[in-house]
């Protein structure tokens, strides 16, 4: 999935698990409310609470009757280590920001999932020496917002290291087992076959571990997928690679699939349309899929212009739409009709244009915080870049922080 977007020692972390520790609280300050059905779960939309220029979550579940979001994405520092972090940046621990989030979610009845992984940044499998580690990292994620469910997003460059998927699968196991009921995702890339080498491989790590999450989802785009008809053959053919590695028969492999989309343009240029959309989840449905979601709710509104100049936005979806008409696919699939009238919603201000930065230089050499401008806008840098032009790639080195 794309973003745009001290550790536990293995000692302590072996102790967490031999003592089974249970996470899914009600009466810590994270909140925590009894969970929803795992339908809700398996239908969350990706939402980065911090980046994005983040929707009013609130305001989409009056409009949708939306009741859960998948918040995207926790990684390891920026700096290296084994605590997690949003997006690289922002500690956990001493986290606000996103538990103010979690907060008006869970006010209005609904729930949350956190996504940890995706497609930039470095991945606490990467950083962590193990799986033990690894999962006491995630568990302080599980215990901070009393969390009934998680997304393990493991794609590249992440799903290349051997090593790192060895203690992503792993940590997700002991999570899964010391925090009974806990709804786990695991979620990778999707080819026409289904998904490629290292997605399979990642597939023969979970069967020799002798994990089996709720579901595997792959994201079918991004790969020269052309509508919803690419899409369902490559789950079709998916869902043959899930019956081959684990043994299981037609019916069973749908009962663990999961599908992860992308609204409007993708980063290709394919377009995957409201129409779309119906078509996969007819497909879900009909096949009693686990998981039906999509990257993401902050691109859930109509790009002005329309067609946003033949480029894909991390904040709107480069096709004629109504605002969250594609969440709305998402509560269908839990089981919910959808409100018939769309509150009038707020009108988004418009930002006031600051001071451009010093203009960016295809030689320079900038590092995570350095900030320039370029074609009228500000970007900061999100980790080290060279001759990488800001914006050209929506998940890239580069952060929009607005007109200049």
């Amino acid at each position: 999935m794309r973003p745009l977007r001290a550790c536990l020692g293995a000692a302590a972390a072996v102790t967490l698990a031999a003592a089974g520790t249970t996470a899914l609280v009600a009466s810590d300050a994270s909140g925590a409310t009894t969970a929803l059905s795992n339908r809700w779960y398996a239908a969350a939309p990706y939402l980065m609470p911090l980046d994005n220029n983040p929707p009013d979550a609130g305001a989409i579940m009056d409009a949708t009757g939306l009741k859960a979001f998948q918040l995207a994405f926790v990684l390891a520092p920026n700096g290296g280590g084994c605590s997690p972090t949003w997006g690289g940046t922002a500690a956990v621990s001493s986290d606000t920001a996103v538990q103010s989030v979690i907060n008006t979610i869970r006010a209005k009845g609904g729930d949350v999932s956190v996504s940890i992984g995706g497609y930039g940044g470095t991945k606490l499998g990467q950083t962590c020496a193990d799986a033990a580690s690894t999962a006491a990292a995630y568990q302080q994620v599980i215990t901070k917002y009393g969390l009934h469910a998680i997304d393990f997003d493991l794609e590249e460059p992440e799903y290349e290291n051997t090593a790192a998927i060895k203690n992503e699968i792993g940590a997700a196991k002991i999570l899964q087992q010391n925090n009974p009921g806990l709804y786990v995702s695991v979620t990778t890339a999707g080819t026409a076959d289904g998904t490629g080498w290292f997605g399979k491989q990642m597939l023969l790590e979970a069967k020799s571990q002798g994990f089996t999450p709720n579901n595997f989802s792959i994201m079918p785009f991004d790969g020269g997928f052309s509508g919803a008809a690419s899409q369902t053959s490559a789950l079709t053919n998916f869902n043959s690679i899930l019956q081959s590695t684990f043994g299981w028969d037609q019916a069973t492999a749908y009962a663990h699939e999961g599908f992860s989309g992308m609204n409007g343009r993708s980063d290709t240029g394919e377009y995957f349309t409201q129409a779309d959309f119906q078509t996969v989840l007819d497909y879900a449905t009909s096949h009693n899929m686990d998981r039906f979601t999509f990257w993401s709710l902050n691109r859930d509104r109509q790009c002005t212009p329309v067609d946003n100049n033949g480029t894909t936005s991390g904040t709107c979806s480069s096709v004629a739409q109504s605002s969250w008409d594609f969440a709305k696919y998402s509560v269908k699939f839990a089981g919910v009709t959808p409100p018939t009238t769309t509150p009038t919603p707020t009108p988004t201000p418009t930002p006031t244009p600051t001071s451009c930065k010093t203009a960016w230089s295809a030689t320079a050499v900038y590092t995570a915080g350095n900030e320039v401008s370029y074609n009228s806008h500000n970007w900061k840098a999100k980790w080290w870049t060279q001759n990488e032009v800001p914006g050209a790639s929506e998940w890239g080195p580069w952060q929009d922080e607005g007109a200049c």
